[in-house]
């Protein structure tokens, strides 16, 4: 199962309330639940095995959860006011699931408006079924604006962050 599968697979339970889903096929079974807002709370570690996305090993320790806990991620994303869009190229989500600007609460944001990023650095971690994936930029500039909220929900495709290429 390829890992654009797996992420329209997590939309789905996302979108639909379903509280899980389950998937098995050939040599692989997965297993999709929705969490509580308790749950938000107690930090765990996932591994993913390397044959399930093709070859590449996805772990990460969860970061220190924030002290208000996110909303659950079947929660839709509120929708900014429309305003005036700066120019630059953004910075998109490339999953849905919770927003963070930092790897803690007490830890500084990976960027903020000014700083210059490269083209694969670590501009924040989006939470995903409790999978902490870093997101990095895939362009080289300067950060014009951070266009979501910290501890946010966001959803496949959503800008990020803009940034005025280099």
């Amino acid at each position: 199962m390829e890992l654009k599968q797996i992420q329209d697979l997590i939309k789905f339970v996302a979108k639909s309330g379903v509280e899980e889903v389950e998937l098995e096929q050939d040599n692989f079974k997965i297993t999709i639940k929705a969490r509580s807002p308790r749950e938000f709370a107690e930090p765990q570690q996932i591994v993913v095995p390397a044959n399930m996305l093709g070859g590449q090993m996805q772990q990460m320790a969860a970061p220190t959860p924030s002290p208000t806990p996110a909303a659950p991620v079947a929660t839709p994303a509120p929708q900014p006011a429309a305003t005036p869009v700066a120019s630059g190229t953004e910075i998109k989500a490339p999953m849905i699931g919770t927003f963070y600007r930092s790897s803690g609460p007490d830890k500084e944001p990976f960027v903020k408006v000014g700083d210059m990023v490269e083209i694969g650095q670590t501009v924040c971690i989006i939470e995903a079924m409790k999978l902490f994936n870093e997101i990095e930029s895939d362009v080289a500039g300067r950060v014009v604006k951070v266009l979501t909220d910290d501890a946010s929900p966001v959803e496949y495709d959503q800008p990020l962050f803009l940034v005025e290429p280099a």
